[in-house]
């Protein structure tokens, strides 16, 4: 085809009779049924096995709750989950990584102010050399002086650039305005509190809080599920404790609020979020609220981005979604603007946000969202990394496969009259609170006559009756 012969995708997409009539969506399959072994091991440790054949690989996923008050806890943890993996006392990090090598596996480690996350895959056959490296890092890592030092410093050095990110300003100061000073919002420790973390914290913090109970370990792949759970058994028959590893203090739930300005001198852009809470995965109006989230901003073909990025083009991208910690789930609504648009952004989002409760989605929007929906759970599930993922978040607040399995049907059975009775009730502009993160100077005179704005420095109190 020539460059003159050329068509744009607006000329592919009509006929002489207009805009060409888009294909109608398919049935909807329900998802393999999938064999698994749920149990809990005598040393407390919960262990979810699944038979997935898709490649002859297996994914292992393992959270530890690890909680911690201690005004050093989140320095230390960061330092233990990057060095946990650079020797025990029986491999050094190099021979660590070479048995790795050797079964086609890999293994790493992260930690959040909620778990530590232990993530590894490799060949199937391969599980029981998979789970003796797991086993040796989790019941023998000795944090020697040398790796505890060289990672404390690079830590130090990325906390400091990350401190400087408008992303990272943004989630801490929304983390401040929900929760003030409970142990979640210490996702990022200060860069000093890691430099002063010495190899004898580390060993201590790993001994009083790497526990098997309460602790869940996810194995997905071309494995027997029985099997695999008695190779996690008879691997992991020496990691045992009296004590439960210890779980997050409850949050508490969202006060509604005014946002809270918080200034970022010369800033060209500014960060938008607000948050509201929203109900756990096991409450009957969780499916309704999942699709009603999906019409406001979870996709792309929300109406949140229609109107201020496609429309008005305020922002590159605009998107809302859930957060789920413990027991508890809360929504968050994200975009990121130019300083000279940013209240009239603001003013868009909370006009969506009563829209979305006042013109409730139609018929049409809710069968496109509850396809998305569905679609994209069961894209997720469909490979063993994405399942393994999947179920460990589960896993880890007490639900599983049957959970997973049987959600398509939940959301299939939400009516267009459940999606509208969940934004009414949970996207009521009044219902939010968050910051905006930006030049004050600039934005305080827009902020300031659009309302329900409160300027850093003032006192924060709850949004006074209208």
């Amino acid at each position: 085809m020539s460059v003159t012969d050329h068509r744009s995708a607006e000329e592919i997409g009509r006929t002489e009779s207009g805009p060409r009539e888009l294909p109608p969506l398919g049935e909807q399959k329900p998802a393999a049924e999938l064999s698994h072994v749920d149990t809990v091991l005598s040393n407390g440790l919960r262990v979810l096995a699944v038979h997935k054949p898709t490649v002859p690989m297996v994914e292992l996923r393992l959270r530890i709750p690890f909680a911690g008050d201690d005004a050093m806890h989140a320095a230390t943890a960061e330092v233990l989950a990057e060095t946990l993996l650079t020797g025990t006392r029986r491999r050094d990090r190099v021979a660590i990584d070479t048995d790795l090598a050797l079964i086609g596996g890999d293994l790493g480690a992260m930690v959040d102010p909620e778990y530590l996350s232990l993530s590894g895959s490799a060949l199937a056959e391969k599980l029981p050399d998979l789970l003796d490296v797991l086993t040796d890092v989790l019941t023998e890592a000795s944090y020697v002086e040398g790796e505890v030092r060289r990672e404390a410093d690079r830590i130090s050095e990325r906390l400091a650039v990350a401190r400087t990110q408008p992303r990272v300003i943004a989630r801490e100061a929304l983390q401040r305005r929900r929760y003030g000073d409970h142990p979640y919002t210490r996702e990022i420790p200060r860069a000093e509190d890691v430099a002063a973390v010495d190899p004898e914290r580390v060993r201590s913090l790993h001994a009083s809080a790497v526990l098997p109970g309460g602790s869940t370990l996810v194995v997905v792949g071309d494995v027997t599920p029985e099997t695999a759970v008695a190779a996690v058994e008879r691997a992991l028959a020496g990691w045992s404790s009296d004590v439960r590893a210890r779980t997050l203090p409850e949050l508490p739930d969202l006060t509604p609020a005014d946002l809270l300005l918080v200034s970022r001198p010369g800033a060209v852009q500014s960060q938008l979020r607000l948050s509201a809470q929203a109900v756990p995965r096991t409450d009957p109006r969780y499916p309704a609220l999942q699709l009603a989230n999906l019409a406001y901003g979870g996709y792309f073909s929300s109406r949140l981005v229609e109107n201020i990025r496609e429309d008005k083009g305020y922002t590159y991208g605009a998107h809302s979604g859930f957060e789920f910690t413990g027991g508890k789930a809360t929504l968050q609504v994200e975009a990121d603007t130019a300083s000279e648009v940013t209240a009239a952004a603001l003013l868009e989002t909370r006009y969506e946000l009563g829209r979305l409760g006042l013109v409730p989605p139609t018929d049409t929007e809710v069968d496109s969202v509850r396809q998305y929906a569905i679609g994209s759970l069961l894209i997720g599930a469909s490979s063993q990394a994405g399942l393994a993922t999947q179920l460990a978040a589960l896993a880890s607040v007490g639900l599983g496969v049957e959970w997973l399995a049987e959600h398509p049907q939940r959301l299939a059975a939400v009516t267009t009259d459940h999606v509208a009775e969940a934004a009414l009730e949970f996207f009521a502009p009044h219902r939010f609170t968050g910051v905006v993160v930006g030049d004050a100077e600039v934005l305080a005179p827009k902020l300031t006559a659009l309302g329900g704005v409160t300027m850093d420095g003032e006192v924060a109190g709850d949004r006074p009756a209208r």
